[in-house]
């Protein structure tokens, strides 16, 4: 993934991009991919840039949901593979701008140290970010999403498709195998089948064939994509407990990987205990009784749970 010089800056009120432009309006944060002349394709600098967006985003009490969507005709075309045929090959782009310093992971006898940080995916850097994130996240899918563009959807919330996107899974037809921590979120959103059958034939599919394998919630036309995932980002923002939601979204995929219900109970009984004290759930309740619109003052930054995060993250070794 190649760093590219041709790109522009984007000023906004989130900071200055390179590679992403971002636009906070009623509660929703809109990141737009913005290499539209390379048809968004993913290099060092957006690997940084969407990391910190979604920091950003977690900081940010005004944000109460992400749409992550594409400028131009792509979303994502995948990696930029302006470097040829050493584009995955890390060692042999050591010292190039906005690359990881790789010479130390690999020793005089040649021998890979396959802990060091510089071997670390940067596609996997991405989705493991999206995956923390406190906020509900809506994949807005306006053109082609392959490879990287493909996986960095997977751990987004809701996806959704315009009738224009094709989606491309090609790593194997590159002679890759998949990043992103793809291996993990395909076969849990969409089958181990379906999963297998999209990553070895590596064939780029309509967004008819992602609606019905369920890697998409819907298909759109082109000019209906973004107002639905507003509207969908909407109902999220303006009608439910933001705290509420971060618990959630958390409470959700990380129970994917439990062995059993018990350990879905202890979390629950102790979200439930937590937040039936808190002025959202006495504000909530009101509300649905006196037939109004709920006003939730508790803020993510300030109002999670004192045993969150339940769980301690591996590190990468």
């Amino acid at each position: 993934m190649s760093e590219t010089h041709d790109t522009h800056d984007t000023r906004d009120p989130h900071g200055t991009q390179a590679t992403l432009r971002t636009e906070l309006a009623e509660h929703v944060l809109t990141v737009t991919l913005d290499r539209p002349e390379a048809l968004n394709t993913f290099n060092a600098a957006m690997m940084r840039e969407l990391i910190a967006a979604f920091d950003r985003a977690d900081a940010d009490d005004e944000v109460r949901a992400v749409i992550v969507t594409g400028a131009g005709r792509a979303f994502c075309a995948g990696a930029d593979l302006s470097q040829g045929g050493k584009t995955f090959d890390y060692a042999a782009r050591a010292g190039e701008a906005g690359r990881p310093a790789v010479g130390e992971a690999i020793g005089a006898d040649g021998r890979v140290d396959w802990a060091h940080e510089a071997v670390r995916d940067g596609g996997g850097r991405v989705a493991l970010r999206i995956f923390n994130c406190l906020k509900p996240v809506i994949g807005a899918v306006n053109g082609a999403a392959v490879g990287i563009g493909a996986t960095m959807l997977l751990p987004m919330d809701i996806r959704l498709a315009s009738g224009t996107a094709r989606f491309g899974f090609v790593f194997a037809r590159r002679g890759i195998v998949p990043e992103a921590c793809s291996s993990w979120f395909l076969p849990r959103l969409v089958g181990i089948s379906r999963a297998l059958e999209w990553t070895m034939s590596g064939r780029v599919f309509p967004a008819a064939e992602a609606l019905e394998g369920g890697l998409v919630r819907q298909v759109l036309a082109p000019d209906a994509l973004l107002p639905a995932a507003r509207a969908l980002a909407r109902e999220i923002a303006d009608h439910s407990a933001p705290v509420s939601v971060a618990l959630t979204r958390q409470m959700m995929w990380r129970m994917l990987g439990e062995p059993h219900p018990m350990m879905a109970h202890r979390i629950d009984s102790r979200a439930i205990f937590a937040r039936g004290r808190s002025a959202d759930v006495r504000e909530g309740v009101t509300a649905f009784l006196e037939k109004r619109q709920a006003q939730f003052t508790d803020r993510v930054t300030e109002a999670m749970p004192e045993w969150f995060p339940w769980w301690q993250d591996p590190r990468y070794e």
